[in-house]
């Protein structure tokens, strides 16, 4: 399995890149749509309604499979001999980045079911301050590969 791998190592990491960027695309995307949905938009009314379209297509198209991908492609680039030294603290530091990003991803997909629900969703305020955790982890994450502390 190890030497399948090995083998399709360019076309893995390539995979995972943009699986990657999608799904950090996503992440910024959707707590930008809370914002603007709970300053503008509100709990009813036709643009409610697009914009309920707008949120579940966003989580369902793009970023649930986005990250499934993202894991799957992680996973095989982990399983390849040599890719990462597990002795080191920048893997672990990814690690904890990487699952704090994925638990982000269901707290924003259980806002949009709390909007669909009509209930009390938070404040365009703090939906903009929750839409820089992405940011701060992308951090967390990139530093911990690249320069591998």
């Amino acid at each position: 399995m190890s030497d399948i791998l090995v083998g399709l190592y360019p076309w893995i990491k390539a995979l995972h890149i943009m699986s990657v960027i999608a799904w950090m695309a996503a992440l910024f995307y959707l707590p930008r749509l809370y914002v603007y949905h709970a300053e503008q938009v509100g709990l009813t009314g036709e643009a409610h309604a697009l914009f309920q379209t707008m949120e579940y297509k966003l989580l369902q198209v793009i970023m649930n499979p986005a990250m499934i991908a993202t894991w799957i492609f992680g996973i095989c680039l982990s399983l390849i001999p040599g890719v990462i030294d597990w002795g080191a603290v920048w893997p672990w530091t990814k690690l904890v980045g990487i699952l704090a990003m994925s638990g982000f991803h269901g707290w924003l997909a259980k806002q949009r079911k709390i909007f669909a629900a009509g209930g009390a969703i938070k404040t365009g305020r703090e939906y903009r301050m929750m839409n820089e955790v992405p940011t701060l982890l992308m951090v967390l994450i990139v530093l911990s590969v690249v320069v591998k502390f």
